[in-house]
């Protein structure tokens, strides 16, 4: 029989069990160093949400991958400020379940009358939030991590769902502004750039700082100016298309075609 605890912290990577003697050890020994490959045990069947305003609920997937242990798997969601939230125009259950090794189980999201007083003209933002419990070990000086992971969800009101094949990312305009750009999201939908380059490879894997762009509004990225620009965009599947761009004077639209 396994016992758990449920640390009620929220930070990403939660230290359930630290033992005083084995941090001591770790303190004062200066050439001492102890590295933990930590693999999150519970996991999601994907890495961001999409609830269209016309669905009544949704499900999402998850698995306990340690085909030993039993794990509780601990989720709630968060507002746009990461907020925790139980009540509201969305709703997860259950908020804890127990998952039996190599066990698969699911969360579902449902839809409340209050979804109706969300914008309607655009998406809105919400977190969803996945925590593994480890069993309590019986062995001494064993240090259990607890993983948490963190996933956007985006509400999509009825008005805009968009048609199967739509890439409104072509929508994006790039203004040449100082040292970058300022990146202009016309559109109703969350759009979150990973890459901005010279070339598609370079915007694919240079080192980018990844934003997030608000329905509707404009970001200032920093960097070069490029004769044709490349950005790499995260889409509804957690694909990273990549689109290139065409300049005339200080205003760089999507090429089409």
């Amino acid at each position: 029989m396994h016992g758990f605890t449920v640390n009620p912290w929220s930070k990403e990577v939660i230290m359930q069990a630290f033992n005083k003697q084995v941090a001591g050890i770790v303190l004062m020994g200066g050439l001492l160093f102890s590295a933990v490959n930590a693999q999150a045990a519970v996991a999601l069947d994907r890495t961001r949400v999409v609830f269209n305003g016309d669905q009544k609920a949704i499900s999402l997937n998850i698995s306990n991958e340690n085909k030993n242990l039993p794990y509780l798997a601990q989720a709630w969601l968060e507002d746009e400020q990461q907020k925790k939230i139980t009540t509201g125009a969305l709703v997860m259950t259950p908020p804890v379940q127990r998952l039996e090794p190599g066990a698969k189980s699911m969360l579902r999201i449902s839809a409340t009358p209050l979804a109706q007083q969300l914008p309607q003209d655009r998406e809105s933002l919400f977190y969803v939030n996945l925590r593994e419990v480890p069993p309590r070990s019986e062995k001494p000086n064993v240090l259990q991590i607890a993983l948490q992971s963190k996933i956007k969800l985006f509400y999509r009101p009825k008005g805009i769902i968009p048609s199967a094949n739509a890439v409104w990312q072509e929508e994006l305009v790039l203004h040449v502004e100082g040292n970058g750009y300022k990146v202009e999201n016309p559109t109703p939908y969350y759009i979150t750039v990973i890459g901005l380059a010279g070339s598609k490879d370079r915007s694919l894997k240079g080192e980018f700082k990844s934003v997030m762009i608000a329905p509707k509004s404009s970001v200032k990225v920093a960097g070069q100016h490029y004769p044709t620009p490349y950005l790499t965009y995260i889409n509804d599947y957690g694909g990273r298309p990549t689109l290139a761009f065409s300049c005339s004077a200080a205003q760089c639209t999507v090429k089409k075609g």
